[in-house]
């Protein structure tokens, strides 16, 4: 077993509703403490002396100047399998470009399609551990990833695989999610509903056989799939075992619903989601998930965090990492100007980017550092856990750890 710390402050996020808003003084923080571990989970946290004379045959992980520690972070929505490069669309968008226009340049989502299948299953998977190292350096340890810019059989396919042989390559957890139901793509011939048939009946009985992914997400928006099409799509999309996820509400309202409707693990957008709809998604176990990134990549309102969590919804936070309209990725810079704009207290951002994001994607065994709980924690070389946001993305971890494992 290993005993980390003295840490200045830990702040464990136990103890804390899934649901609703929080403030700052619920927040557990023991001072001078440490984290025994031992096979991966945590088994005690407390004062580090204590720790100390309870577990004397313990090996030491001594941090030695003011540290703080906190449970690693999780990114429940990123796109960090693509072949490309979009920064053209990014310039003429804010040139005063519109969307179609920008399509019809070359530009958009069918542009990182062409790009991607382009690329080789290899340039493919060393694009995503790259990603995955500036991810793992801001203190993200477990990572969401979507396929959905191959749109065919085998371009999908190609996706999922090199997620899971990215898998193999990293210490971070991977949570692989098919987004075949991306849009349509131009060179499908048939209708939406005949594109979304074609996923059923091809794609998704593959991705069971080869085990690629557990999860199915849709996009809902007049420019992609319709809402009774989609419901449609998911529900028997989840009679075949897959847990289900929604891009709802980007630039629409409605489709939030349908998620709620379906038993969707999360809605994930939610910019254009209206007030009767925040209530029936807060009733719900469904994550809503605040993706400002998106809104700041293509200069949109953000989602209504602070309205979602006064009626008791459950808000996470991730990138979106992709690479037309989120390039950016970095989560605690953007969860930082969401917290800003939507006035949300640190105890609700951080739990935003941790075991509310966690429970997302159908995981409760980390995001709280706790008796039991899966050991990722990571560490500041600050004095005041505040400093975290108060930073804005600027402040990086000092140390990493996977398991209990300085990485």
């Amino acid at each position: 077993m290993k005993l980390s710390g003295p840490f200045k402050q830990i702040v464990t996020l136990n103890n804390l509703p899934l649901k609703g808003k929080l403030n700052d003084e619920s927040l557990e923080i023991i001072s001078n403490g440490g984290i025994l571990t031992e096979n991966g989970k945590i088994l005690e946290i407390c004062d580090f002396e204590l720790l100390k004379q309870k577990f004397p045959n313990s090996e030491i992980d001594l941090i030695e100047n003011e540290q703080i520690a906190l449970p690693a972070f999780v990114d429940a929505h990123t796109h960090i399998c693509f072949g490309g490069n979009r920064a053209n669309d990014f310039a003429m968008r804010n040139a005063g470009k519109t969307y179609l226009e920008i399509a019809e340049s070359g530009g958009g989502i069918w542009s990182s399609v062409q790009h991607t299948r382009k690329a080789s299953e290899e340039d493919l998977i060393n694009g995503i551990l790259e990603r995955i190292n500036i991810l793992l350096n801001q203190g993200i340890t477990t990572i969401e990833i979507k396929s959905g810019y191959g749109l065919n059989v085998d371009e999908e396919l190609k996706m999922l695989r090199a997620i899971k042989k990215a898998q193999t390559k990293t210490k971070a957890t991977l949570i692989p999610t098919c987004l075949s139901a991306h849009l349509k793509p131009r060179d499908f011939e048939g209708s939406s509903e005949d594109y979304l048939n074609y996923i059923f009946k091809e794609i998704l009985p593959r991705v069971k056989e080869e085990n690629l992914a557990n999860r199915v997400d849709i996009f809902i928006e007049k420019s992609a799939f319709q809402p009774e099409e989609s419901k449609n799509f998911l529900l028997k999309a989840k009679e075949l075992g897959f847990q289900i996820t929604v891009h709802a509400d980007q630039f629409t309202a409605g489709s939030s619903r349908i998620a709620v409707e379906v038993g969707a693990k999360s809605a994930d957008h939610l910019e254009a989601t209206i007030d009767e709809d925040i209530e029936f998604l807060a009733d719900s176990n469904t994550v809503a998930i605040a993706l400002p990134g998106a809104s700041l990549g293509l200069g949109e309102p953000f989602s209504p965090a602070r309205k979602i969590l006064d009626k008791g919804g459950i808000l996470a936070i991730a990138t979106d990492w992709n690479p037309g309209s989120a390039p950016m990725g970095n989560l605690v810079t953007q969860a930082s100007i969401l917290a800003t704009y939507q006035k949300l207290t640190t105890a609700e951002v951080l739990s935003a980017i941790t075991f509310r994001s966690a429970f997302a994607l159908d995981l409760q065994d980390r995001g709280i550092l706790a008796e039991g709980k899966k050991a990722d924690f990571i560490t500041y070389d600050t004095d005041n856990f505040q400093n975290i946001l108060y930073h804005q993305g600027s402040l990086k971890p000092k140390n990493v750890y996977i398991n209990g494992e300085k990485i």
